[in-house]
């Protein structure tokens, strides 16, 4: 154990010595004087406390991740190293982004500003981000913003390569997006020499075995998964802290204290990604964002699930294993790994055991998950099925919590429905199959005849619900209807017809 715990921020050690436990990196920053990160929401929806971390990519190389500052423990951030606003420039010497940003009006009353930066920085330093030929120029960013239509890319990347949605968990109250979309798509490749750029070209720090206490009580990082399940078999019900994207809402919002809490989110074992004849096998502790690397589009439903899962800044922090853990009935991914009969592999000093994901959910926030375990992975069968689509119904397109999630697993042989798997969320006390709608598909012809049959099947699946977000009958409607959309988007022209 590491006899003193801290923190590399903009290149200095800060330590953590006497820091509470509930702390989160936010508060810790602003303490130490780095106030350009700030709380707007405190749940991770404004992305005001936007930072970045050096995140492993691959064996040998770093990733400048930026993650929402208010919901990660500072615990947690114990050996790591952080760029905030203030490291990236001065000034009198102002970082490439945060010229472009000054330049272009991308700055008005200046509260969200920092936090963009950080966002739009991390995109910057990605390196796998290809320009298109002749690269940006101010010419390529007219009066209109628009700086992808000489190359014909969508108005979402531009011509620089730069991913818009690399800001999508970054709110500005004074409505400047456009000028802050120039600023993005006007940014170059990082120079050579940038030192920002070549930390990237080095491992990330090794996550430090941390133990910190304080009033509120006790985290602890292990070592290792032995001994995460040695303490975990020692303090049952402990909270276990991955990307906190979660627990650090309730945390803020709810004041909820963990009297005793362990972090998991880099262990090793929890981190594996493992692509098989059979299966792939997914770490519990790999953020959604590495997720979506690793698995280079291989399974075409959560390619679809990804961009509607919450924003870029959540995803890079927000662990699969974590979305299951809670139990929710409204988490994004489990209609979409029930579609693909994933399984989840519980670890506890006694050994692992694998569970259907259909069987895992016992209640509302209640699984079949021991106070002794923890999801060690998910696994999901190959070769997946030929349709597949993710249809998420909520008040806004991007960065919102769903009303009802729907994950559509079909395989048509010949026009005839040789199998259908179905995940529903939003519409019981816990994310389900649509059990009579499968079996009223399958053995039966993929025709707009049997679909409408099957879609008046699945309007009644579930025990949907009044709440705020929806009506029990409109979540009702959404269902059947999600079938009849994807049959609309997938029939071949004689299906349609018949």
């Amino acid at each position: 154990m590491a006899s003193r715990h801290e923190v590399t921020v903009n290149g200095a050690a800060r330590p953590l010595t006497g820091v509470d436990p509930a702390t989160n990196a936010l508060d810790f920053l602003r303490a130490q004087g780095l106030t350009g990160a700030k709380e707007g929401c405190a749940e991770g929806e404004c992305g005001a406390c936007s930072v970045m971390i050096a995140r492993p990519d691959g064996d040998d190389a770093s990733r400048w991740t930026a993650v929402n500052a208010c919901l990660i423990p500072a615990a947690a951030l114990d050996g790591q190293e952080v760029v905030t606003a203030e490291g990236l420039g001065t000034p009198d010497d102002l970082h490439p982004v945060q010229r472009e940003m000054a330049v272009r009006g991308g700055s008005q009353c200046g509260y969200c500003t920092p936090g963009f930066i950080c966002s739009m920085a991390a995109e910057f330093y990605r390196g796998d981000r290809c320009p298109a030929p002749g690269g940006p120029s101010d010419d390529a960013v007219s009066s209109n913003g628009s700086a992808h239509a000489a190359h014909g890319t969508d108005p979402e990347h531009g011509e620089n390569g730069f991913d818009l949605h690399a800001l999508s968990g970054n709110l500005c109250r004074c409505t400047g997006y456009r000028p802050i979309r120039d600023a993005a798509y006007a940014l170059e490749q990082p120079a050579d020499g940038d030192p920002l750029a070549e930390r990237s070209s080095r491992p990330a720090p090794v996550a430090a075995h941390t133990r910190l206490e304080g009033s509120s009580g006790v985290f602890e990082r292990p070592a290792d998964l032995p001994q995460a399940l040695a303490l975990l078999a020692d303090h049952p019900g402990a909270v276990l802290v991955a990307g906190s994207t979660d627990w650090g809402v309730e945390v803020n919002i709810r004041g909820v204290r963990a009297p005793y809490a362990i972090g998991i989110d880099r262990l090793p074992e929890l981190r594996s990604f493992h692509v098989g004849d059979h299966s792939v096998e997914i770490g519990a502790a790999l953020t959604l964002s590495e997720v979506e690397r690793g698995l280079e589009g291989r399974i075409p439903l959560l390619d679809q699930l990804f961009p509607q899962f919450a924003s870029r800044l959540i995803r890079n922090g927000a662990t699969i294993g974590g979305n299951l853990g809670t139990g929710s009935p409204i988490g994004d991914s489990p209609p979409a790994l029930l579609a693909l009969e994933a399984t989840v592999v519980l670890a506890s000093v006694d050994g692992d055991r694998e569970v259907p994901l259909s069987d895992y959910f016992t209640g509302y926030r209640q699984t079949v998950k021991r106070d002794d375990e923890l999801i060690r992975a998910v696994r999901i069968p190959l070769p997946v099925s030929g349709i597949a689509a993710f249809h998420k119904i909520a008040k806004r397109r991007f960065d919102d919590i769903s009303s009802v999630a729907v994950g559509f697993a079909i395989d048509v042989q010949e026009g005839v429905v040789a199998k259908a798997r179905i995940g529903l969320g939003g519409v019981a006390a816990t994310p389900v199959r649509a059990l009579a709608t499968e079996a009223a598909l399958e053995g039966r012809a993929w025709t707009i005849d049997v679909v409408r049959e099957a879609a008046d099947v699945m309007a009644r699946e579930g025990t949907p619900m009044d709440d705020h977000r929806a009506s029990a009958p409109y979540r009702s409607a959404m269902l059947g209807t999600a079938l009849l959309k994807l049959h609309a988007q997938t029939a071949t022209p004689q299906e349609v017809g018949a």
